[in-house]
């Protein structure tokens, strides 16, 4: 996600990886790690859905699709960039620059921000060439000088797409150092309160990455478990054609990524804006009309089911079994009151039916389609899925 020295050098490298199994061991790790996260959240509505390095003037834009974070300023926080983002209601993560130490009362700055991907090779505009990763020890280090000035905030980190694609060339030397990240290890992860990172499968040249978007949700597995299920953990979706190679993913993809993040253990969404496929355009995302409104969206039923989503999960609710084995259904169950969620998605291409056993139910009902389904015996209930498709059920009891 990193842009350097100016917004017309970013670069998109994919590696290789060989897909691990359909239900990832860290998956199922995390279905039964949901509550160690601390939650920096003092709203139980509140769900944190951000933009990455946006300009302060579209904030107003912005919040009327529903997003309500900025993440990074270029260039730093001003006043007059402070007062736009007030205008908007628009909270935000930045880097603590002078005017930010002397703004520590501000109730918009919502955390602080460490250098973006220090996980892979440092581009070095002297040499012209690239350094290796960043050694971990730094981003600690800078971490507790943090938190000396500012303890009540947390501190934000983001990763490069190797927490995912663990042997990505983009890491350099570093490329399959995974301990590098875990806290166990004294890993980057350990250097942050709210651990995030990115990688855009559509937009990828690599054969094993291009357009599995299964990768976000694995990314996430691996980042929840090498930071020991201690932080929030967050990740950036795509949603423009990024470089000229890559291709601008489908709106239904968007939602996909953004579903598979969050049923996967996600307490923060972003959104990746930019285009560089035909010049540098920052918000490319705010000015594809078709990609914003379904953002717009998405966006709308995260605000929606925030209540619902930053309560604790549920175990042993429901078991799932998909038709076709090779497109596994993942899921999370949450509950408030007396209604029961199940939030699934199918996690590869093609079609399927799921076939839900829970352990109780009147009436089940799907969010945002229209429909209910018949449940057997207040026990059972079938469902369709097509290639990377999201169902989100409410069950009444």
């Amino acid at each position: 996600m990193r842009l350097k020295l100016s917004l017309l050098s970013v670069i998109i490298l994919l590696a290789a990886v060989s897909p691990g199994g359909l239900l990832s061991c860290a998956y199922r790790k995390a279905l039964n790690n949901d509550h160690s996260s601390p939650d920096y959240n003092k709203e139980r509505s509140f769900f944190p859905i951000a933009v990455w390095l946006q300009e302060p003037r579209d904030a107003m834009a912005y919040k009327s699709y529903g997003i309500n974070m900025y993440v990074g300023i270029w260039d730093g926080l001003t006043q007059t960039k402070l007062d736009l983002l007030k205008a908007a209601d628009m909270k935000v993560i930045a880097d603590l620059n002078e005017f930010a130490k002397n703004n520590l009362q501000e109730p918009l700055i919502y955390g602080w921000l460490q250098g973006d991907e220090p996980d892979n090779a440092q581009w070095n505009p002297v040499t012209k060439s690239y350094d290796p990763c960043i050694d971990p020890s730094k981003i600690i280090d800078y971490y507790n000088e943090l938190k000396l000035t500012d303890p009540s905030r947390p501190v934000y980190l983001n990763l490069g797409r190797g927490i995912a694609a663990t042997h990505w060339v983009g890491r350099g030397k570093c490329s399959g150092k995974t301990d590098m990240y875990k806290i166990s290890n004294d890993g980057y992860l350990k250097g942050c309160d709210i651990a995030s990172f990115d990688i855009y499968p559509v937009n990828s040249s690599e054969k094993e990455v291009k357009d599995s978007l299964w990768y976000v949700a694995k990314g996430v597995d691996s980042l929840r478990e090498w930071s020991d299920y201690s932080k929030p953990t967050w990740c950036w979706i795509e949603t423009t054609q990024i470089n000229k190679g890559g291709r601008r993913p489908t709106p239904e993809e968007v939602k996909s990524q953004v579903w598979m993040a969050l049923i996967h253990g996600v307490s923060g969404i972003g959104y990746f804006c930019h285009s560089f496929a035909g010049g540098t355009e920052a918000a490319a995302l705010l000015h594809d009309k078709e990609m914003i409104l379904e953002v717009g969206k998405v966006n709308e039923q995260i605000a929606a089911l925030a209540p619902v989503l930053n309560s604790p999960t549920i175990q042993d609710y429901v078991s799932i079994s998909s038709s076709n084995p090779g497109i596994p259904i993942d899921y999370i169950v949450k509950k408030i009151d007396d209604t029961f969620y199940i939030f699934a998605v199918s996690m590869r291409p093609g079609n399927t039916t799921a076939s839900f056993s829970i352990q109780n139910g009147k009436r089940v009902e799907v969010i945002g389609e229209d429909r209910l389904i018949d449940m057997k015996d207040g026990k059972k209930f079938t469902d369709q899925f097509s290639s990377y498709s999201v169902h989100l059920y409410k069950i009444t009891i």
